[in-house]
């Protein structure tokens, strides 16, 4: 499988201008395609295809005494901008005509100079290097020194040289990784994430909320104070920027690692993961936002299924609606809904539960119901998208629809 590799690279100040070089071409040749596609638009006219964009905004622009300057940083680099362009706009078709799933995907904006992260990407075809004194030899850049955290597992396919809102510079590799699996683990996991305990796994364990950006509170209160006192377009006002970016850096980065560290353990430890699909994206407009933000939940059930499937594990998101947390995992018995401050109750039964050990339990054996049958193998087929001859509406088929266990049948 192909995964990233980010490292930080210490570009010389030399470097630093021939890289800012490069960001403002790259940014300048994605918005000359998006104009050029607007305008055609607004005419009437056919869509611009790759090839007469990329002859118009870079092959037919450099000789104009207007983007000369274009020749000045290397052409895989342009070339690059224009196909992150056509992929925006490949999302955004998909996503009008419904064959992208989730949420919404807005069409392509214009990328500005004062965005807080500036990225450009390499492919073999601009041949940069990764040198044996441990330099990364970039075209028309030269040779920047990487801080080499691992080493790469194989020659990276392509990189990416990004500058974030705190004025540091990763390279981003991309390489294809060929891990042997884990040995085989007895156990299996459900995993029920909150807020009060970060994640509640079937067999009892409770992992501690961190709460990293709220321990972070004060000082990012007071940077942001310093900021608002600021005079806008000052020099300061740009120091004060890069402080607040700083520490909300150091906040993203100290998540990510602890994430990292639990994401693999889990892994290691269980041969099937089971989690609860959770709607980040609504409980994000809800009045517990800060804290949901703060938790992280999306990007540590990423971790989890990437890694599941670099080791050879089972990772399976369950239903979102399975009221987990009021049925009892023990007679199956679904009680009415409960406030957020009654952790443990009590089942008609006679089952003492507590809500979070509770509601990981039915996590797992939703997930194990759901995707093995009693020898353990997958019964249920991945989704996948509709022929077009299924996928249609009939016009008769409003009034002789019926619903077996909740499938439409014609």
């Amino acid at each position: 499988m192909q995964l990233r590799y980010n490292h930080r690279v210490y570009p010389t100040p030399g470097q630093q201008i021939e890289l800012a070089r490069a960001f403002g071409c790259a940014r300048v040749v994605f918005n000359d395609g998006l104009r050029a596609r607007q305008e055609a638009r607004e005419q009437g006219l056919p869509y611009v295809s790759d090839v007469e964009l990329s002859k118009r905004v870079i092959t037919q622009a450099k000789l104009t005494p207007e983007r000369a300057w274009l020749g000045e940083v290397s052409a895989v680099v342009l070339q690059q901008a224009l196909a992150d362009l056509s992929t925006a706009y490949r999302n955004f078709f998909a996503s009008v005509s419904g064959k992208r799933k989730g949420r919404e995907v807005a069409p392509p904006r214009f990328r500005s100079r004062k965005d807080n992260r500036q990225a450009i990407r390499f492919t073999k075809n601009a041949r940069f290097k990764v040198l044996d004194n441990g330099k990364l030899r970039l075209p028309k850049i030269g040779d920047v020194a990487v801080r080499w955290s691992r080493s790469l597992p194989s020659d990276p396919s392509s990189v990416a040289i990004i500058k974030d809102a705190a004025g540091r510079y990763f390279a981003s590799f991309v390489v294809r990784t060929m891990d042997e699996p884990l040995p085989p683990a007895e156990s299996e996991v459900g995993i029920d994430l909150g807020l009060t305990h970060f994640a509640v796994l079937s067999d009892g364990t409770k992992v501690a909320a961190p709460k990293f950006l709220r321990r972070a509170a004060r000082n990012l209160k007071r940077l942001q104070q310093a900021l608002s006192r600021k005079q806008k377009g000052s020099a300061n006002r740009g120091k004060a920027v890069v402080k607040v970016a700083r520490a909300h850096a150091r906040v993203a980065d100290t998540r990510r690692d602890w994430q990292h560290k639990l994401s693999t353990r889990i892994i290691r430890e269980n041969q099937a993961v089971y989690v609860e699909d959770l709607c980040v994206t609504g409980l994000g407009r809800t009045r517990l936002a800060k804290s949901v933000h703060d938790a992280g939940w999306a990007s540590f059930t990423g971790m989890l299924e990437y890694k599941a499937a670099r080791y050879g594990r089972t990772f399976v998101r369950v239903d979102r609606y399975l009221p987990s947390t009021r049925m009892c995992s023990q007679c199956g018995r679904i009680h009415q809904k409960m406030v957020l401050n009654v952790r443990a109750w009590d089942c008609p039964c006679g089952a003492a539960h507590d809500r979070d050990v509770n509601a990981a339990v039915n996590v797992l054996a939703a997930g194990r119901a759901d995707n093995s049958n009693d020898r353990g193998a997958r019964v249920r087929p991945p989704a996948m998208v509709a022929p077009r001859g299924e996928a249609v509406t009939h016009p008769d088929a409003a009034c002789s629809t019926r619903s077996v266990e909740g499938i439409p049948v014609l």
